[in-house]
């Protein structure tokens, strides 16, 4: 990383290859061009919840390899697509993180400018409610956080 690019502010998006998702990386794209931050989409990935055999024998776990790779296509993908949308828009760097997504997203956010999350509205009332993690993050991370309405 050269001198300028550290010397830059960083924004920090949380991106699961979901719509809204797309919303925030499409809203720190705009910002960043505004402000001429970099941007940094992280996707986090963990193993599913595994429950044990009456006689004691629990499956092993694989190495996470197809989780990873999941959480990258899907980051990747999205990535590609909102870049597509908008040609002009600053590069942006990607990194996929084993773990739950509030700490790794609250982890990333500590030498950030900014963190932007994507809303999980179900629509109408619950819409306007945020899900846990964006509610964490408002409510607990080290920088400002913004929350993209889904579209």
């Amino acid at each position: 990383m050269t001198q300028h690019t550290q010397d830059r502010p960083r924004i920090v998006v949380g991106v699961d290859g979901s719509p809204c998702s797309r919303a925030a990386l499409r809203w720190s794209l705009a910002q960043a061009a505004l402000t001429g931050a970099q941007v940094e989409a992280v996707a986090a990935w963990q193993y599913p919840e595994v429950y044990g055999y009456s006689y004691g024998w629990v499956p092993s776990m694989s190495d996470g390899g197809v989780y990873a790779k999941a959480a990258e296509s899907a980051l990747l993908d999205t990535v590609a697509t909102v870049r597509a949308e908008q040609p002009q828009s600053p590069e942006v760097t990607s990194r996929v993180v084993e773990g739950h997504p509030l700490p790794v997203l609250m982890d990333a956010a500590r030498s950030a400018r900014l963190l932007v999350l994507g809303s999980r509205g179900h629509g109408t009332f619950a819409g306007a409610l945020l899900g846990s993690v964006s509610q964490h993050c408002v409510q607990h991370a080290p920088c400002p956080v913004v929350v993209v309405p889904q579209p």
